[in-house]
């Protein structure tokens, strides 16, 4: 690799592309070493926690060198291209370095300095020789000399005097028997009156110990071995979870381990809503925009905020402060390739019907091409997830982080219903509204619920109550 130190040479680094990120996986390079860019030129597309991203360069010149190959996870701030701003062509690679003569035998050699090493200056070669190991005799005897001093309770080792010891008491035919025997006298326990060695001591002295019967050892106990997983690799694939499928299993862990998580569900009558749907579909005034169940349901959601604004808050854990928001990003998950994302409507509770019509579609088209911005991402206060176009009827979502409710919108369908006291099929769903229970209070919730639930059965109310 060429050393790029020349005051020509550039290199960008990964930006923060959105805020706080620490790093950004390298999804497709554009250019190759040697292609001329220019200012403004997208170079590289990267996947952050929160979207794919391109990224375009600052400046002009020819690259020099791509320094991550695709797929790799590089941190925010590190130099990920090198152009030469100068306008040069890219360097030639240096030709590789001669091998060096093989050095001389070690009496032969004299080396002086520091010996050249890969990273720094060197290392310096020492000229003092090893001292020769003390051989056992010596160690043992320095051991006895240092035991030796420590008893005289001083440094210096000196002769150590020799202890007197007391003639042990005993008869002559006991003295006799323990030379014949071989017997120290010192060294035998005494049983007689007044301290004497008799016979048996001495034959005591010489009898065999007794071995001592060991305890048995206990029998081991053989603890269960831990159960392995067992994985087939012919029949299964691993997916590195990275990205925004990584960013949002860690979200939502965090989400539904830190806030209570309350939810309740409401099945309506939403039969007037659904032809209120076709009807718009022929105003004029929605002529090319996308009309369907799900903006009827956000209006009434952001209609059902605005009679009950409690609900749309924050925790705020560091100062232990609710944060009430007088504005409604209304966030809209969305399941993309890449996995689960939920851009947002800023002030969405400005927009009237048709401009929020627009601003659903347009949020819609940009996450199925993945092309949507952190920016999209960020502030959200509530949350809709529609899992009526999977065709399941209810479930128990969980809050996006930093928001206090989310309405979970069931699939549509024709059931039989009592309707001015006669059963007639109706179309009918159920929505499930999970909230803060820090911030929002069973009373509140509920009413929040029948709220929305009250327009969509009676969509006039979004005229009355608006």
């Amino acid at each position: 690799m060429t050393t790029m130190t020349e005051a020509s040479v550039r290199e960008f680094k990964m930006p923060d592309v959105g805020e706080g990120l620490t790093e950004a996986e390298i999804l497709k390079w554009y250019v190759q070493v040697g292609d001329t860019v220019t200012d403004g030129q997208v170079v590289c597309e990267v996947e952050t926690a929160k979207a794919a991203v391109e990224l375009p360069i600052p400046y002009d010149g020819v690259v020099r060198e791509l320094r991550f190959a695709e797929g790799t996870t590089v941190d925010v701030g590190t130099a990920i291209i090198a152009v030469d701003v100068s306008g040069g062509a890219a360097p030639e690679p240096a030709p590789a370095a001669p091998a060096e003569p093989a050095p001389a035998p070690a009496e032969e050699a004299e080396p002086k300095g520091r010996t050249p090493v890969l990273v720094g200056y060197g290392v310096a070669v020492s000229s003092t020789k090893r001292r020769p190991r003390k051989g056992p005799e010596v160690a043992v005897a320095a051991a006895a000399q240092a035991v030796q001093a420590e008893l005289n309770g001083h440094g210096a080792a000196t002769p150590a005097a020799a202890p007197v010891k007391e003639r042990p008491l005993a008869k002559p035919p006991v003295r006799k028997l323990a030379k014949d025997l071989g017997v120290d006298l010192t060294l035998v326990t005494p049983s007689g009156p007044d301290g004497i060695i008799t016979r048996e001591d001495v034959h005591a002295a010489v009898a065999p110990a007794e071995p001592v019967a060991e305890a048995p050892a206990p029998a081991a106990v053989s603890a269960p071995a831990p159960a392995v997983a067992v994985y087939d690799s012919a029949r299964e694939t691993r997916i590195p979870v990275k990205g925004v499928r990584k960013a949002t299993a860690q979200a939502m862990i965090g989400s539904a381990f830190t806030a209570p998580h309350v939810t309740e569900f409401v099945t309506v009558d939403v039969t007037r809503t659904m032809k209120l749907v076709e009807e718009l579909k022929q105003d004029k005034e929605f002529q090319g925009l996308r009309v369907n169940p799900l903006l009827l349901i956000a209006k009434a959601l952001l209609v059902a905020i605005k009679r009950n604004p409690e609900v749309n808050a924050s925790w705020d854990e560091a100062a232990q402060e609710i944060v009430l928001k007088h504005y409604v990003n209304l966030g809209i998950a969305a399941a993309t390739p890449r996995g689960l994302i939920v851009p947002n409507i800023k002030d969405a509770q400005d927009k009237t019907l048709p401009q929020l019509s627009s601003a659903l579609g347009e949020l819609v088209t940009t996450a199925r091409e993945g092309k949507t911005s952190p920016a999209a991402m960020q502030g959200g206060t509530v949350t809709i997830t529609n899992v009526g176009v999977f065709g399941v009827d209810t479930g128990t979502p969980i809050l996006n982080p930093g928001e206090s409710a989310i309405l979970a919108v069931g699939a549509i369908k024709l059931q039989p219903w009592v309707h001015k006291g006669k059963v007639k099929p109706r179309q009918v769903t159920t929505l499930a509204l999970s909230f803060d229970h820090r911030l929002v209070d069973g009373e509140l919730g509920s009413k929040v619920l029948a709220d929305i639930a009250a327009i969509l059965e009676q969509p006039k109310r979004l005229i009355s109550w608006a």
